[in-house]
């Protein structure tokens, strides 16, 4: 019996080497005579012999693992005495009609390529080119799906096997293609994507088997399934795959320089040609042009056409500036009507952007004035139209009484005469119930952490300021957490967010006109419901756009809550995911020179019923002594806090008697200003191409040929100064 065995194993031994090599002859052999082929080959087959028969017993139970493993892939014979192998669904079969005989000669007659790759039902065997190769474990048909071991099926595939330890995954890689595998699922993944196989992985003896129609599926491997010779066969003619990419986005036909880069997938070796049809650098005419590409690789397969459709417009044209004055001549102080009648081939007029020089509401001294405008398209692409006007040496109006009546709301004129010797307007006022959250400090945030945090409920508003000085990309967020045992609803009722800008005073101007379009339109308005120990972002426009090195933003918000919330203010890396690492941040210290803190009753409310604007007159805002400052507490530290020019204050102002013909301007004290007011229901900048001086006043309303009711609202500017004037001014009589 041990003599019996012994020869068994070397016989199996044998075989196995066998398998190893190409059942026919390699590059190395095809050259030497037969004899000599054979005789190396039995020499191999001689010593492997030999190590088997004093291998011990792994060897003999490594044999016996093999035969064993191709024995379990076989099927029972059926009543002819043929083994029935099951056809995956997508397979191909041969015409049932087709005799056996008939069958064996086509089979026998058939033409193997290196563009085919023949598996074998129940074996290990693997024709590819003529030649044979041996796979460690036999094609297994189980409940009618086909199982083959990955690594022998790419490695004459060609593809690329790999193993992530991490995830336990197989991974076959085909250019950008990558499939994953993981033992026992019926599930894998084909770049990222979960789809289903028609059966479950499995190992068996240290091989991984998969369905076969798992990977040509995915890898858009044809083959066709030839149940007479038991036998898959796979095509494994690749063609290349060729697109392209047009460049820029918008081609003007005569002018745009177009560009084509071409983008190649499953390249076997190198392109050899490549063929452009209806391919042109520039379109002389608007329209659309069908672009088609192809390609040729080093084995001679050409790529499927690929087409794209080209939108060629229009030449874009430069804008046509033009502007008239409604005369010709003036006279000194005479107030000049400009109407703009600029076009353009594509934008629209108020699309584009324009330059004036000379423009002048009336001028004060005779001559001859030339006035220019240039406009631009979005395109870059320009025109100036100039015109002339004359300017007698009549006097109309005095520049002071023609600014006072004609300088247009929005923009502002130099101011004459000492505003301090102007009386005060001695008013009372009252404030209504409203938490300021002011968190502008540490202004210049040089590090990761909270800039504030505070608990709040009822009415409360935010102010948020701060400058990015880390060195990287931040994002801020405002985080809410529920603290109660009951849910919580945190309701948004204005809001205005300007921002990340490098110009600090640019971001607190825009925030304020945000805010108070908010009122107007509505269109912020929201609600959210924290369960009991949630957190969640509010005011997430804070955080939509990352802040790079020394960009600012600037928040205004008014919100509501039935039950305490706490809030923290924080500034992180634009890539961590704020409510992870909320628990982690620390506190940050206050600046020492800007202000932080909360703030209760921060809606000022003011009311004056006395007759206003029959002399000149001033009313007085972010003194602190007409004004006071609301005084607080800075809650990281427990210090009391006086809120220094009343920023993120609004004030309610109710005129009811303003004399006819006033003006009311507004006139800064403490420094450059820039910002809106909402005048009656309109909203009106602070000056609108920039900031007022104290030595300078901005038109904000005037009031006709009768007395009238002004309601004025106002909050202070981010990055502006307080305190500030609001003048009222009887004008002069106007000259009909």
């Amino acid at each position: 019996m041990k003599l019996k065995k012994r020869s068994l194993l070397t016989v199996l031994a044998v075989a196995q080497l066998a398998a190893a090599y190409p059942a026919s002859a390699d590059a190395n052999t095809a050259d030497k005579p037969q004899q000599s082929v054979t005789q190396e080959v039995y020499e191999q087959n001689a010593a492997a012999t030999k190590a088997v028969t004093s291998g011990g017993t792994d060897a003999a139970q490594e044999t016996t693992d093999t035969t064993e493993t191709e024995s379990e892939g076989s099927q029972e014979p059926n009543e002819a005495g043929t083994t029935e192998v099951p056809v995956e669904e997508t397979g191909e079969v041969q015409d049932p009609a087709t005799t056996t005989e008939e069958q064996g000669n086509q089979n026998n007659q058939q033409t193997v390529t290196g563009k085919e790759l023949i598996l074998f039902f129940n074996s290990t065997k693997m024709v590819q080119d003529g030649v044979t190769y041996n796979a460690p474990q036999p094609m297994q048909v189980k409940k009618g799906v086909s199982y083959v071991p990955i690594r022998a099926l790419v490695d004459r595939v060609g593809f690329k096997v790999t193993y992530d330890k991490k995830t336990k995954e197989t991974v076959i890689t085909k250019g950008t293609n990558e499939l994953r595998f993981k033992t026992d699922s019926s599930k894998y993944t084909v770049n990222g994507v979960t789809k289903e196989m028609k059966g479950t992985s499995y190992q068996t003896k240290s091989t991984f088997m998969v369905p076969l129609t798992a990977i040509t599926q995915a890898l858009d491997i044809q083959y066709k399934v030839d149940n007479v010779g038991k036998r898959v066969i796979m095509n494994l003619e690749t063609k290349p795959v060729a697109k392209f990419t047009v460049g820029p986005k918008e081609i003007y036909a005569g002018q745009t320089t177009v560009t084509y880069t071409p983008q190649l997938e499953n390249v076997q070796g190198e392109i050899i040609n490549e063929r452009w049809e209806g391919k042109q650098d520039i379109f002389d005419a608007p329209g659309q042009y069908i672009v088609t590409y192809s390609v040729q690789d080093s084995t001679g397969a050409w790529s499927e056409p690929y087409s794209q459709t080209i939108t060629v417009i229009q030449p874009n044209l430069p804008p046509v500036a033009m502007f008239e004055t409604d005369k010709s001549e003036y006279k000194m102080g005479e107030l000049i009507t400009y109407t703009n009648q600029s076009t353009d081939d594509q934008d629209k007029p108020e699309d584009l952007t324009y330059k004036w020089e000379n423009k002048q509401y009336a001028f004060f001294t005779p001559g001859v004035y030339t006035i220019k405008l240039t406009a631009t398209d979005k395109k870059g692409l320009s025109s100036t139209y100039e015109t002339t006007i004359n300017v007698t040496n009549e006097t109309l109006y005095e520049e002071e009484d023609f600014n006072m009546l004609f300088i247009p709301e929005g923009e502002k004129f130099t101011f004459l005469g000492n505003v301090t010797s102007r009386p005060k307007i001695n008013y009372d006022f009252y404030d209504e119930p409203s938490t300021l959250i002011r968190s502008n400090s540490p202004e210049t945030v040089n590090s990761e952490g909270i800039v504030y945090q505070e608990t709040a409920v009822g009415d409360m508003r935010f102010m948020i300021h701060h400058v990015n000085n880390l060195n990287k990309n931040v994002k801020m967020y405002v985080i809410a957490t529920n603290k109660n045992s009951t849910p919580v609803t945190l309701r948004q009722d204005y809001l205005g967010f300007a921002g990340p800008s490098p110009i600090a005073t640019a971001a607190g101007k825009k925030s304020v006109l945000n805010y108070f379009q908010s009122m107007q339109d509505d269109s912020k308005r929201a609600s959210v419901t924290l369960a009991p120990g949630e957190q969640k972002l509010v005011m997430t426009e804070l955080s939509d756009i990352r802040m790079k090195q020394g960009h600012v933003i600037s928040l205004y918000s008014d919100m509501y809550s039935d039950l305490p919330i706490q809030f923290d203010v924080v500034m992180i890396d634009e890539k961590s995911d704020p409510l992870k690492v909320l628990s982690t941040l620390p506190i940050l210290n206050r600046d020492g020179v800007h202000n932080r803190g909360t703030y209760p009753d921060s809606t000022r409310v003011i009311r004056y019923s006395e007759l206003v604007g029959a002399e000149s007159e001033r009313l007085v805002l972010g003194d602190n002594q007409d004004d006071p400052n609301l005084e607080g507490m800075d809650p990281m530290v427990g210090d009391i806090t006086h809120n220094t020019g009343n920023f993120g204050v609004l004030y309610k102002i109710t005129l009811d008697r303003v004399a006819p013909d006033t003006l009311i301007s507004f006139n800064p004290r403490g420094g450059k200003y820039s910002g809106y007011a909402m005048v009656n229901g309109t909203i009106v900048p602070i000056y609108s191409l920039g900031q007022v001086a104290p030595g300078e006043q901005a038109v904000l309303y005037r009031t006709g040929d009768y007395e009238q009711k002004v309601e004025i609202m106002l909050t202070a500017a981010p990055g502006s100064n307080l305190p500030v004037n609001l003048l009222f001014t009887q004008m002069p009589e106007a000259i009909h």
